[in-house]
C-alpha cells in the first residue's frame, strides 16, 4: 500500500494554509470547521457527506467548505486517497473578496463539489507555488484569479449559505463557546437553551448538521490548533481546552484534522522563524 505522507506549509505572504495529503486511509467523521477550505482532488474516490447531501468524489473534483460547513467522508475504492487543500480564514477571505469585487462582503460557496476545469488550472499551480516556497509575485495573482473565479460563478452572500437557527440553538452554541475548557454536561446545555434533552438534540442536527457534543468537540479541536500554532505544547494545549489527557486529545486530534498535535506544533515554530 501506498506510504502516507501528510505536509503543511503556511504562506506568511498569503496569510493562508496548504497542505497535500498522500496515500491517506483515514475517514475523517463529521465536523466543520470555522475557516473557508478549498480543496482538490488528485487521486481516490472518496464518498462525502455535506450539508444532508451525500457526493461520490473523484479524481479532478474541487472542494468547496463555506466555515460551519458539516461534512464526512470515507473511501470509496479500497484504494488511498491524494488531496490539495487550502485553509482561508475569513479575515483573509474579506481582503481577498474585496481586492476582487470592491466590496468587503464575505462570499459563500453555492456548491461544495465542482468539476471546473479552469478553476482547477489555477489552484493546482497555486498550490504547487505555496508548497514550494516561491516568492514571486505570480503566487498572489494566481489566487485573485481563483478567487475572482469561484466568486463569479459560484459566489453568493455568505448569510445565504448559512442556515436559519433558533435563538435557543444559537444560546446552546454560544454556552458551549463560553465553557469549552471546562466539562459540560447536556442538563447544563438545555437549562441556557431553555430545551428538554430530546427536542434539543433533533433540533440542534437539523439546524447545524452535527450533535451538541460534536460541535463541542470541533470548538475544542479549533482552540488547540490555535494554541498549537502559537508554541503551546500538546499536553498543555489539551488542559487547556478542555480533554482528560493528551492520550485521548491526540485521538481526536488526529480524527478532525489528519494531522497528530505535535506536527502542528513542530510545523508552526518553524514557520514563526
Amino acid at each position: 500500500m501506498k506510504k502516507e505522507v501528510r505536509t503543511v506549509v503556511y504562506d506568511d505572504g498569503l496569510r493562508m494554509e496548504a497542505y497535500r495529503f498522500e496515500g491517506i486511509v483515514q475517514p475523517f467523521p463529521n465536523h466543520f470547521h470555522e475557516y473557508y477550505v478549498i480543496g482538490f482532488m488528485e487521486d481516490g474516490e472518496r464518498v462525502l457527506s455535506c450539508k444532508n447531501q451525500e457526493y461520490t468524489i473523484t479524481k479532478g473534483d474541487v472542494l468547496l467548505f463555506n466555515p460551519g460547513d458539516n461534512h464526512a467522508c470515507v473511501q470509496n475504492d479500497g484504494g488511498t486517497l491524494d488531496y490539495r487543500g487550502f485553509s482561508i480564514t475569513k479575515e483573509v477571505m474579506l481582503d481577498l473578496a474585496e481586492e476582487v469585487t470592491g466590496k468587503r462582503e464575505l462570499p459563500g460557496f453555492s456548491r461544495n463539489v465542482i468539476s471546473d476545469e479552469e478553476v482547477t488550472c489555477c489552484l493546482r499551480p497555486l498550490h504547487e507555488l505555496v508548497m514550494k516556497g516561491s516568492s514571486e509575485f505570480g503566487k498572489e495573482e494566481t489566487l485573485l484569479l481563483l478567487t475572482a473565479l469561484l466568486i463569479q460563478r459560484y459566489g453568493q452572500p455568505f448569510e445565504s449559505c448559512v442556515p436559519e437557527c433558533r435563538e435557543e440553538i444559537e444560546k446552546a452554541c454560544s454556552f458551549m463557546e463560553q465553557h469549552y475548557a471546562g466539562r459540560i454536561y447536556l442538563e447544563q446545555i438545555c437549562r441556557c437553551a431553555g430545551l428538554s434533552k430530546s427536542t434539543l438534540l433533533r433540533a440542534f442536527a437539523l439546524s447545524k448538521g452535527v450533535t451538541p457534543y460534536r460541535y463541542l468537540e470541533n470548538i475544542r479541536i479549533g482552540k488547540a490548533k490555535k494554541l498549537l500554532e502559537q508554541g503551546v505544547p500538546p499536553v498543555e494545549a489539551a488542559l487547556q481546552t478542555g480533554f482528560s489527557d493528551q492520550s485521548h486529545f491526540t485521538n481526536y486530534f488526529n480524527r478532525f484534522i489528519g494531522l497528530a498535535p505535535e506536527f502542528i506544533g513542530t510545523y508552526s515554530e518553524t514557520r514563526r522563524k
